[in-house]
């Protein structure tokens, strides 16, 4: 697919998301930022066997962060704690199908990092550096 392709994708999920709103009844939830585009998101998560069984979203921010929400959210249900830890940057670039460049890396790795942040917590667990540098 070329980019543009992938870059319509990532406007219609800003358009229509996937997953937005909150979880009543979640474990945990997790706030985070980025002030260098004013970028807030909210990830709330359900686990249940060792696997996310729901995760949703609140915030608001630009197409890349938001439309990235969107996509990681609907891509990591079911799948185990385990694997949502080894999540990284090439997960996420794969994942919107675009290269974000340096200036806009920190949109596209916002959800992954609060996400992350959100499976550490419930797992009583440190957040790892690499998640940190996210």
């Amino acid at each position: 697919m070329s980019e543009n392709i992938y870059a319509d994708e990532l406007i219609d999920e800003y358009e229509h998301p996937h997953n937005k709103g909150s979880l009543s009844d979640a474990d945990v939830h997790v706030h985070n930022d980025n002030p260098l585009c004013g970028d807030e998101l909210t990830i709330y998560v359900k686990v249940g066997g060792g696997a996310l069984k729901d995760v949703k979203f609140e915030g608001s921010g630009c197409v890349i962060s938001m439309g990235t929400a969107g996509k990681l959210t609907e891509s990591v249900k079911g799948k185990s704690l385990a694997e949502i830890e080894a999540l990284g940057v090439p997960d996420i670039v794969t994942l919107i199908g675009i290269d974000p460049g340096p200036a806009r890396l920190k949109c596209a790795t916002l959800s992954l990092r609060t996400l992350k942040e959100a499976v550490f917590l419930y797992q009583h667990k440190a957040v790892d550096e690499a998640t940190k540098r996210l």
